[in-house]
C-alpha cells in the first residue's frame, strides 16, 4: 500500500470530485455523550466544492443533538464497485435559519416536514471539512483544503 502526504494532482482531484458528484449516500458519524461514534446513512443533497456539505434531518433527531454537543464529524464517500473511499473529518453545525432550510428544500420534503420550510422541526447540517482521506487502488493520499486550490 502506498501512503501519500500532500501529493494531490489535477487528475487525483478529478477522481474525488467524481466520487463527491456521483454518490446518492454517504456516511455520517457523530460522537455519543459517551465517547462512542455512531454512523448514519444520508442522503448527499447538495455541496460547496469538497470541504462543504449539506444534509437535511429533522431538528429532534438523535444525530442533531450530537452534533450540537459535540460538533466533531466524519462524512464518508464510497463507490463500492471500484473500491474508492473518500473520509473527510471536521465538523458540522446545525442550522435553522430560512436562508439554509430554503436553500436545501427539495419537492417531497413536505412527507416529513408538513409545516413546510419553516416546520419547527426542519434543519440543515452544513459540514465544513478539515482534512480529508482518499482511498484508491490501494494507495492512500492524505490531504487538506490547501493541498486542493
Amino acid at each position: 500500500m502506498k501512503f501519500y502526504e500532500n501529493c494531490i494532482d489535477d487528475k487525483l482531484i478529478s477522481e474525488i470530485n467524481t466520487l463527491v458528484e456521483t454518490t446518492k449516500t454517504v456516511y455520517i458519524s457523530s460522537i455519543d455523550k459517551n465517547g462512542y461514534p455512531n454512523t448514519k446513512a444520508m442522503l448527499a443533497l447538495q455541496h460547496d466544492g469538497l470541504f462543504t456539505h449539506y444534509f437535511s434531518t429533522n431538528l429532534s433527531a438523535k444525530r442533531t443533538a450530537q452534533f450540537k454537543e459535540n460538533p466533531k464529524c466524519c462524512v464518508y464517500f464510497c463507490d463500492d464497485e471500484q473500491f474508492k473511499g473518500l473520509m473527510l473529518l471536521g465538523n458540522m453545525e446545525v442550522c435553522t435559519d430560512r436562508e439554509h432550510r430554503t436553500m436545501l428544500w427539495r419537492e417531497g420534503f413536505e412527507i416529513y416536514y408538513p409545516k413546510g420550510i419553516d416546520d419547527e422541526d426542519y434543519c440543515v447540517l452544513k459540514f465544513t471539512a478539515a482534512k480529508g482521506n482518499y482511498y484508491h487502488g490501494l494507495d492512500n493520499l492524505n490531504f487538506n483544503e490547501r493541498d486542493i486550490i
